[in-house]
């Protein structure tokens, strides 16, 4: 296991996911695939359901295979709450996830200032509360934030960096960070900017327009293949928000990541000259040496800016 994965089977064996009544998980790598059959298992739910994602997400097969298994799975999920799922469900749902991706990139958008009006923190919490709050609460939370955000002042006027990586939610760290002077302006990691990456186009087939999403936004490298596509977008990114260095964060044991990184720190520093520094994430962190390494990171970036 990945610490990612063992944690979350780690919290389910402790009992601290009774209040769940199913759980599904989608084909993401091995490590997430040996959590989800620990768990069918060793943790009694009402339900389970493990959907096969296709990992060749450049294959014209993508979309139509993961068309048919989410059809597959809604009848899985209409037997086992005995209820029909509309395609007026459906569109609601796509409607509402929509306005949240949506809403998310504005909070984005505001990240690109010179002075952004909310730290990389605040702006983690946000993305991390969207994926455990009820979207339309979480919807509305946004809308007010928006609303303010623009005419806040917030001291951000230290080194402007990117956090690159799987998922990531160690606001601990982030926050760590940001005491030392730097600021997080943006990420490329699941939990975070891929978390509302593309909004769903609602056309005839739902499922299908659900399934085009997933397939053509931003991958993670375990889908990332033959081609990797996530370089520009990476470097899109670095540029649009003009950063000036960029923390590589590894889950332990994290063979997809493993292999991506070396691509990712030659594109970002042989191409477009963005200095990084590497890190590697166990469970918990030891944030002690994180803060030295990061310390020794940011004296250089400060260093390049009197030259």
């Amino acid at each position: 296991y990945c610490p990612f994965c063992r944690d979350c089977l780690a919290q389910g064996l402790k009992g601290r996911f009774d209040y769940l009544d199913g759980i599904m998980i989608a084909q993401s790598c091995l490590h997430i695939r040996q959590a989800y059959t620990s768990w069918n298992l060793h943790i009694p739910v009402d339900f389970t359901y493990y959907l096969p994602h296709p990992m060749n997400v450049q294959s014209p097969h993508a979309i139509p295979y993961l068309t048919k298994e989410l059809k597959i799975f809604k009848k899985a999920v209409e037997e086992w709450t005995g209820q029909t799922i509309t395609d007026n469900d459906i569109r609601r749902g796509i409607e509402i996830m929509n306005s949240n991706r949506r809403l998310l990139q504005e909070v984005y958008e505001l990240r690109k200032s010179l002075n952004p009006p909310l730290t990389g923190l605040e702006a983690m919490i946000m993305v991390v509360a969207a994926q455990t709050t009820d979207k339309e609460e979480h919807n509305r939370e946004l809308e007010s934030v928006l609303q303010k955000l623009p005419s806040r002042k917030v001291d951000n006027s230290g080194e402007r960096l990117m956090i690159i990586g799987s998922e990531d939610d160690d606001t601990e760290f982030v926050g760590m960070v940001e005491d030392l002077g730097a600021r997080i302006v943006i990420d490329d990691h699941c939990t975070g900017s891929r978390y509302f990456n593309k909004e769903v186009k609602i056309n005839g087939d739902l499922l299908a327009a659900i399934s085009e999403r997933y397939i053509k936004r931003t991958p993670c490298p375990s889908k990332d293949w033959p081609e990797m596509l996530a370089l520009d977008n990476i470097t899109k990114l670095a540029k649009d928000y003009d950063i000036q260095g960029a923390i590589l964060m590894q889950q332990k044991f994290c063979d997809p990541w493993e292999l991506s990184i070396p691509k990712i720190k030659e594109k970002l520093e042989t191409e477009i000259g963005i200095p990084t520094l590497f890190l590697e994430f166990d469970v918990t962190v030891p944030i002690g040496q994180f803060k030295t390494r990061v310390e020794a990171f940011l004296e250089i970036l400060r260093e390049e800016d009197l030259f």
